[in-house]
């Protein structure tokens, strides 16, 4: 059984009758011990999908799931209590930014103990130890100390470190990392994604890694999700997406990249934005951007067809030598 099952997600914003799809019925499983990639431009639903697997969506969002499913239990049914308990315990969640994430009111030493007294009790020397230990596992130096200082002293490499300590702090068995080195620089972006490998890997808990950059799951990833405009619209395994991408969105990120541009001197781009809600056109939603579509891609919205290998939600999925198939 799946640690994680979703089916058919949605999270809408504004008025029901013209509602904003900010997700639009995606499907997914995870694994225990897999590591899942979700990537996707700005917009494409990604975070707002964690958000509502976590429960965060307040009002005027509303969550709607066929199925919502962790490790047995219905996250639809569940009780706040009952909520409660398990995000933080055994769901946990490391946010974008480090800075606006963490309490500027209290020390990092406070703020890890109490995710720890929380869920898991004990007394405060026995907590603070622990806090020590996370610290130390994260690669912090000077542990004991730095329980004591306030979130403004820290840099951002070492406030997303302290975020990862708090979100392992009861040993997770799902962790969601919502592009968590975007406000960090090339350096520690490598270092913080190899801890995070290195604790998945340790914990053998499940990590989905949400980014806009496919080189960053390109050698971490097992398997992924690529989102457009709160639509799944590729899934497959890592290995299959990168050697022969199946939706023209999925191959136009890879040629963005510079390991996959086929003209050296110039990196490919992807004109235009993802639609937000009144720009949404008829058909493939990302058919004024494809160069690909024609007229069924505009008029008709294309279904995410089961391939041998993988899922696409494209009327003609892309050959192993990424042309169309009509």
């Amino acid at each position: 059984m799946a640690l994680l099952t979703i089916d058919k997600l949605s999270v809408h914003f504004g008025d029901e009758g013209t509602p904003f799809r900010a997700v639009d019925r995606i499907s997914y499983q995870v694994e225990q011990g897999q590591v899942v990639g979700i990537v996707g431009e700005s917009g494409s639903g990604k975070s707002v999908s964690s958000l509502a697997i976590m429960g965060l969506i307040d009002f005027p969002g509303r969550v709607m799931a066929e199925n919502l499913v962790f490790n047995g239990r219905d996250l639809q049914k569940i009780s706040n209590s009952e909520r409660r308990q398990l995000i933080g315990a055994d769901i946990a969640m490391i946010f974008q930014d480090p800075m606006t994430s963490l309490n500027p009111c209290y020390t990092v030493g406070y703020q890890i103990m109490e995710a720890i007294k929380v869920h898991q009790g004990g007394n405060r020397r026995t907590r603070r130890q622990r806090a020590i230990d996370l610290l130390t596992l994260v690669g912090i130096p000077a542990p004991a100390s730095r329980l004591d200082v306030y979130p403004h002293q820290l840099s951002g490499g070492m406030s997303q470190r302290v975020m990862i300590a708090m979100a392992i702090a009861c040993r997770p068995k799902l962790l969601i990392a919502d592009e968590p080195t975007t406000a960090l620089d090339v350096t520690i972006q490598a270092q913080i994604i190899e801890l995070l490998l290195d604790l998945q890997q340790r914990e053998n808990m499940a990590l989905v890694l949400i980014t806009h950059d496919l080189a960053l799951v390109a050698e971490s990833a097992h398997y992924i999700i690529v989102m457009y405009a709160g639509q799944v619209v590729e899934t497959g395994k890592a290995t299959e997406i990168f050697r022969a991408p199946r939706h023209p969105y999925t191959q136009a990120l890879l040629r963005a990249l510079p390991e996959f541009a086929a003209d050296k001197s110039r990196l490919a781009s992807l004109p235009g934005m993802v639609p937000g809600k009144y720009d949404r056109p008829l058909g493939c939603l990302l058919n004024p951007r494809c160069p690909y579509a024609d007229e069924k891609c505009r008029q008709v919205e294309p279904e995410l067809m089961t391939l041998p290998d993988r899922q696409s939600k494209c009327h003609y999925p892309l050959d192993d030598e990424g042309r169309p198939t009509r």
